[in-house]
């Protein structure tokens, strides 16, 4: 039989990333810049999320457009006047903290804002990996039903606030809100979570409001 040799694993295999990480979230809050991680699944709205709550800032938006491939939401932010830039994974599922780094050591952050930072289409890998973000904001809806806390865990677990979007169609569907609400109590307790509508622009103002605040804390050093 072959000899079996027990190897004590030191390092994790993201603690790499998260140290790039810190790196890129030092870096930004030096130049009081507010960084958001934006999750959600395809078709969840998140640019149309992106457009409502900048909107009702008081501070100056910067925008990292994550996708496998194409850059259209990237075009139609900066035809916006939103200033944005465009990373394409060419197939990876998920942003990670070197490609956010190599991107954010481009962009001139001339007066201190919010960085949104959408980030692909999918609710399983990147709630792995921290791109140095202060906030994590995840973005479900009422059309992908009520069992998603149920069933991706660990992007409502680390999420920092939730947005449940396309709540204009509750009428029209079977969505147990109360169903959906305890899954994510238990599995966080205190984030919170806005019940919004990217039609109707419902409740972005107070989404708006309450990153306005968390940026305003970031600028006073708290």
């Amino acid at each position: 039989m072959h000899d079996i040799k027990k190897i004590d694993v030191m390092e994790g295999v993201l603690d790499e990333n998260d140290h790039i990480a810190e790196h890129v979230r030092n870096h930004m809050t030096h130049h009081n810049v507010l960084v958001v991680n934006e999750m959600g699944a395809p078709g969840a709205g998140k640019t149309t999320t992106l457009k409502n709550i900048i909107r009702h800032l008081d501070t100056k938006p910067y925008v990292i457009e994550g996708d496998i491939e194409s850059d259209i939401d990237t075009k139609n932010l900066n035809e916006l006047g939103i200033e944005t830039h465009q990373i394409n994974t060419h197939g990876a599922c998920h942003l990670d903290a070197p490609l956010i780094e190599h991107m954010t050591g481009h962009i001139a952050f001339e007066e201190p804002g919010v960085l949104f930072i959408e980030n692909i289409g999918n609710l399983v890998c990147p709630a792995e990996f921290s791109i140095g973000e202060h906030i994590m904001m995840l973005i479900c809806t009422v059309t992908e039903g009520s069992d998603k806390p149920y069933k991706y865990p660990l992007a409502f677990e680390k999420a920092d606030v939730i947005l449940l979007n396309k709540v204009d169609l509750i009428p029209y569907l079977d969505f147990d809100e109360e169903f959906f609400m305890k899954g994510i109590r238990a599995l966080n307790k205190d984030v919170p979570v806005f019940k919004v509508s990217g039609k109707t622009g419902e409740g972005f103002e107070e989404v708006a409001q309450w990153l306005q605040n968390k940026a305003n804390e970031l600028s006073c050093g708290e």
